[in-house]
């Protein structure tokens, strides 16, 4: 159950919020300054790249690796493919994963690695054989960890992650908003300077001024029905939230959403693009999960019986191209069923600047979820 008192209480937010979640998200704009930094300082504005690579790959544990690479192969499009190398294993812990590169990669390939512990062996060894392979590689890991030392030993380019004094006090959660911002705006920076995508300077000032602004929208202070996140939160209390996008950013970030709200708030979603959403979907919005499939729900105890799982619609949009949208049809949908739909769309802004936007409420949204449910 929400606790829907706990979302205007700055004091009790602050108190359930033992993993700083609420203080990566708050901090998030601070975040990309600092890796911008990092990545300056760490000589990736005096690259001399010998043309596009062929591949790039990307390589690390949990959450915030999957997001990058899911985001950058959005952004890159399809002249250089971004693939995600992904982890085998026993279990999720530094020892135990296990890392290989592809039979093909080779010297016209990139190797990235985003990882915000830096102990896993295999990534080491992985930096060893990319460098044997002749595959250029660069790290966001952080300092003086093994990995580091061995991005350094093949001859790589290490970017120090940009950390908080309170990230050493919790475990770090791969869904935190420090975490991704931390370990993808390196990355974005070095394949701007190859030439895969464009995020200049001055876009990733201009994202962080973003972060920064939806920050001040979506803290703690401000109060639930004037803040997007904490509304967001209270409507999917009791929900099973059915993620629909649209627009080329908007993907990437729904994906994130459901992922953050199953790791932070345990709560499932489903998530899909438009227009394929609406077939994909409809007889999920058609079943028992539909609001109007319970006509019993009228005479429930509301104090002793917990209510039913329904499905909620949320729409997150970027600019659509050319002005063809499918979002009347998914509202249309929805409420033919009578399902109620949540929508999310950023203020005008560059492509980076509408995603930082989207992620950014859809993270705070995660949030309070998992603190006034007490996740």
């Amino acid at each position: 159950m929400l606790d829907e008192s706990l979302l205007d209480s700055p004091e009790g937010l602050g108190e359930a919020d033992r993993r700083g979640l609420l203080r990566g998200a708050a901090e998030a704009g601070a975040r990309v300054r600092t890796a911008a930094r990092h990545a300056s300082e760490a000589g990736v504005k005096e690259l001399k790249p010998d043309g596009r690579p062929r591949a790039v790959l990307i390589a690390g544990p949990g959450a915030a690796a999957t997001h990058t690479a899911d985001l950058l192969g959005t952004l890159a499009g399809p002249g250089s493919p971004v693939i995600r190398l992904a982890p085998t294993g026993v279990a999720p812990a530094a020892g135990a994963l296990r890392w290989e590169l592809p039979g093909w990669a080779g010297s016209v390939d990139l190797l990235l690695i985003a990882t915000p512990d830096g102990t896993e062996p295999s990534l080491s060894l992985l930096a060893e054989q990319a460098y044997r392979r002749g595959c250029s590689v660069a790290a966001v890991a952080p300092a003086g960890t093994p990995l580091a030392e061995a991005v350094s030993g093949a001859h790589g380019m290490l970017v120090p992650m940009a950390t908080a004094p309170y990230d050493q006090e919790e475990p770090l959660a791969a869904s935190s908003p420090g975490v991704f911002w931390a370990l993808l705006t390196p990355l974005l920076a070095l394949l701007d300077r190859i030439g895969l995508l464009t995020a200049t300077p001055d876009a990733m000032e201009k994202v962080a001024d973003r972060l920064d602004h939806i920050a001040e929208r979506c803290g703690p202070a401000i109060a639930t029905y004037s803040n997007p996140a904490k509304t967001l939160a209270a409507e999917l209390a009791d929900s099973l939230p059915v993620v629909w996008t649209e627009g080329t950013s908007a993907g990437p970030a729904g994906r994130r959403f459901a992922a953050a709200l199953a790791e932070l708030a345990g709560r499932p979603a489903v998530v899909a693009e438009l227009p394929e959403a609406l077939a994909a979907h409809s007889a999920l919005l058609a079943g028992p999960l539909a609001a109007s499939a319970d006509p019993d729900d009228f005479f429930r105890d509301r104090v002793e019986e917990p209510p039913a799982l329904h499905a909620r619609v949320v729409l997150l949009r970027d600019r659509p191209i050319g002005g063809l949208t499918a979002a009347p049809a998914a509202r249309d949908l929805a409420l033919s069923h009578d399902t109620p739909i949540s929508e999310l769309e950023p203020e005008e802004g560059g492509d980076l600047e509408t995603l930082a936007e989207l992620i950014a409420v859809t993270d705070f949204a995660a949030v309070y979820l998992a603190l006034a449910s007490g996740a």
